[in-house]
């Protein structure tokens, strides 16, 4: 019963020394595996360091570039209220011109038959200096 409990317990051994070693075999393939993830980590954190630095460049640009065009669209809004005043400005003068205009006219109708009148009064005057002479 002895070399049984002999047998048996150097087969339990061999059996954990083979487990040990499939456990080693793995343990260094994930060692490995690890080492690897971690190299491309690093990797990517370099990256996202260049990343990072240019899209912060990227967005003071951008914003720079959002002032100045908010600064043209300020001066255009500018110029286009003068230009707007300057059309308020000719449309007033050309009410004025038509105002003065029908004022014109209407001095002239009435006038007409003053001047008309005038005129009859100064054929009749010159026609009796006539005939005095």
């Amino acid at each position: 019963m002895a070399a049984a409990l002999s047998i048996a317990a150097i087969i339990v051994a061999v059996a954990f020394a083979v487990l040990v070693a499939y456990l080693i075999q793995t343990l260094k393939s994930t060692q490995k595996m690890l080492n690897n993830v971690a190299n491309t980590l690093e990797g990517v954190e370099k990256q996202m360091e260049g990343i990072t630095t240019e899209t912060t460049l990227l967005l003071q640009k951008t914003n720079d570039l959002a002032e100045d065009v908010n600064d043209k669209v300020s001066r255009f809004n500018s110029l286009f209220e003068g230009i707007e005043e300057i059309g308020d400005t000719f449309h007033n003068l050309m009410q004025s011109m038509k105002k003065l205009s029908f004022r014109v006219n209407k001095s002239a109708d009435e006038d007409a038959e003053k001047v008309a009148e005038a005129v009859k009064w100064t054929s009749a005057i010159m026609n009796f200096i006539k005939r005095q002479k």
